[in-house]
This record gives C-alpha cells, sequence and structure tokens, in this order.
C-alpha cells in the first residue's frame, strides 16, 4: 500500500492520527509524520482516515495529485 499525505493542504487536524496511530502521527502540534509504506494490515484504519481528513490531504494507492497546484479562479 502506498500513502501520499499532501502536507501543504494539512491543517493538522490530526483525524488521520487517531483513526490509524501506527501509520500517522503528530511531531509537536503542527507537524503530520507517516509512514508511506504502510503493512496492508493497516489497510482499513488508513482508509478510514483518508475518508475522515476534511481537507481530503490524503491518498491512498495514488501517486499523482497531491503536488498540483491548484489555480485559484478569476474573480
Amino acid at each position: 500500500m502506498k500513502v501520499v499525505a499532501g502536507l501543504p493542504r494539512c491543517e493538522t487536524y490530526a483525524q488521520c492520527a487517531y483513526l490509524a496511530p501506527g501509520v500517522f502521527r503528530m511531531h509537536g502540534e503542527e507537524a503530520l509524520q507517516y509512514d508511506s509504506n504502510p503493512d496492508d494490515a493497516q489497510r482499513e484504519r488508513v482508509l478510514r482516515a483518508a475518508a475522515a481528513c476534511p481537507v481530503q490531504a490524503i491518498l491512498v494507492d495514488q501517486l499523482e495529485g497531491l503536488e498540483t497546484p491548484v489555480e485559484a479562479s478569476p474573480s
């Protein structure tokens, strides 16, 4: 399993750290650390954590999409 957390999107709500503490953890109050290649035994917890992320900063088994800048819409 591959996990990517888009740290620029992450607003450190820490829902992932509560739902999959073996994969995600908070370092201090604002830094998310995570295992990018967790064991498949963690899959269900990781999927729950990804679904619970309020800003959808976690992708599972997808390596593209988080680094692409989002353009602001014209006002």
